[in-house]
């Protein structure tokens, strides 16, 4: 029995990872008034520049391919902050052009790198018979320290101050444009971190499609956590366990098997139907969604 939980625990953790970073990246973004929907191209982009650096040689530092998928992640969201920030276009639609973006190119050019081995993927570590992921301790560290920035910081608070009430925050001096673009920026950087995870250490792969729809979940955790990271983690875990009961009751039910597949994405309309009702999305930023432009109310 206890060895049961150990590998549910585990499995939630690893399939919880990237919804995690990926979540925290769009808390990130949503704090500060921008909503993106571009996470699963972003993620996509991501895992594919991590493991094309990563597989160039096996002298290939791992940490250069982390860094060129965060940098692959924060590029494409570039465009969004680009079209949304400072051109104004509706939110929404940029962020899912941006996800079509973001998984159409990287199934283009990463048709090359399917079947290639990676000489070297991100090592897990033992803590006390504990098997996880750097890439899971550093969520967990990060979501800590995103709860630490935006609560108890000046630059925290002024982000939610720009998401909130962008006009106030502008009498008050700042620049709402360069705080908006600087969080979708960094959340873009966390959904190619992300992407990174898949493709060193979960999969240790290239494959077209291996995003699998997690980044729509983790758009949608957003919401179901009330833009908290702390509450991040649990609802990463709590979906990361749906995806590894969807796995062990594959085997042994006469169901379908793509029913399994698409319980996670139910159970997320399910959840988010249950959050309205509870008033959760009242949590939302005042301002979020909405360009901020100079002199309007």
């Amino acid at each position: 029995m206890d060895n049961v939980v150990v590998e549910a625990l585990v499995r939630a953790l690893a399939v919880g990872t990237p919804l995690l970073l990926a979540c925290l990246g769009a808390i990130l973004n949503e704090r500060a008034g921008v909503v993106n929907l571009g996470v699963e191209g972003m993620m996509a982009v991501g895992a594919l520049a991590a493991f094309a650096v990563a597989s160039a040689s096996p002298d290939a530092s791992l940490w250069a391919a982390v860094g060129a998928a965060m940098l692959a992640g924060a590029a494409l969201s570039w465009l969004h902050a680009l079209a949304t920030v400072t051109l104004r276009a509706n939110q929404f639609v940029s962020g899912l052009a941006l996800a079509l973006l973001g998984t159409g190119a990287a199934g283009l050019l990463g048709k090359k790198f399917e079947g290639l081995p990676l000489f070297n993927k991100v090592q897990d570590w033992n803590l006390g018979g504990f098997v996880v992921s750097p890439f899971t301790v550093a969520a967990l560290l990060l979501a800590g320290a995103l709860a630490f920035y935006l609560n108890a910081t000046r630059w925290g608070l002024t982000l939610r101050s720009v998401g909130e009430n962008p006009a106030a925050a502008d009498v008050l001096g700042v620049n709402v444009g360069l705080v908006r673009t600087l969080a979708v920026l960094a959340g873009g950087a966390l959904s190619g971190l992300a992407g990174a995870f898949l493709a060193l250490s979960y999969r240790a792969s290239w494959a077209d499609n291996m995003t699998a729809g997690l980044g729509w979940i983790a758009v949608a955790l957003v919401i179901f956590v009330g833009w908290r990271p702390l509450r991040a983690i649990a609802g990463a875990l709590f979906f990361g366990f749906l995806y590894y009961l969807q796995f062990r009751l594959q085997g042994n039910s006469p169901v379908p098997t793509e029913v399994f597949s698409a319980m996670p994405f139910v159970l997320v309309l399910v959840v988010l139907a249950l959050a309205g009702r509870r008033g959760q999305a009242g949590d939302a930023p005042a301002a979020l969604g909405r360009a901020y432009v100079r002199g309007e109310r």
